[in-house]
């Protein structure tokens, strides 16, 4: 299960990712609803999903996140498996650079709930308050419409377009590149942590 809270907003929790989330993190090289908005080429099996938690999820470098919902007695530690419900994953790399770059994933059956901008939303902030990046940059694919949604309404600006750029799901797709400024981050936008 998910480590402890991190960060708190109206709906969800940023939990840390523990070793025991693999499983959950291989959803998103093998379920068709998150890996092809991803534009995840290749399946991972359980031990490559696992090898993904240590060389993806920790380091100095980078913040991971597993997006909980909670229940109503959820405790502040590591919950037990019926007291919290693992939705998704945010992930921020390269924070020891100028530019933070952002990726993030929810299981389909909560695409469409605000889920998303929250999650991402809480790991901006807290991406511009540990560290000391000038800026944070995520993509999607042009025909992402929904993560597109999210990023703009986070305030990041589309700064660039690589068309055809990736090969996805039978065809070339076009890459559309964000780019958020310290200080155009304003972090009335969404609840901060508690």
């Amino acid at each position: 299960m998910p480590g402890p809270v991190v960060a708190e907003g109206d709906r969800v929790t940023l939990r840390t990712v523990e070793r025991d989330d693999a499983a959950f993190r291989q959803q998103a090289s093998t379920h068709p609803g998150i890996r092809y908005s991803l534009g995840v080429a290749q399946h991972r099996n359980a031990a490559e999903a696992e090898g993904l938690v240590e060389s993806m999820d920790e380091g100095g470098d980078r913040l991971a996140f597993v997006v909980c919902l909670d229940g109503e007695d959820a405790p502040a530690g590591s919950p037990g498996d019926d007291e919290t419900e693992r939705i998704g994953l945010v992930h921020a790399y390269e924070l020891d650079s100028e530019r933070a770059h952002l990726a993030y994933w929810l299981r389909p059956a909560f695409h469409g709930e605000g889920y998303g901008r929250e999650a991402a939303g809480l790991l901006v902030d807290r991406v511009f308050r540990v560290s000391s990046v000038h800026s944070a940059g995520a993509g999607a694919f042009a025909y992402n419409e929904p993560s597109r949604r999210i990023l703009e309404s986070l305030g990041f600006v589309e700064e660039s377009r690589a068309r055809a750029a990736e090969y996805v799901d039978g065809a070339y797709r076009d890459v559309v590149q964000y780019g958020l400024l310290r200080r155009e981050w304003a972090s009335d936008c969404v609840p901060t942590e508690q």
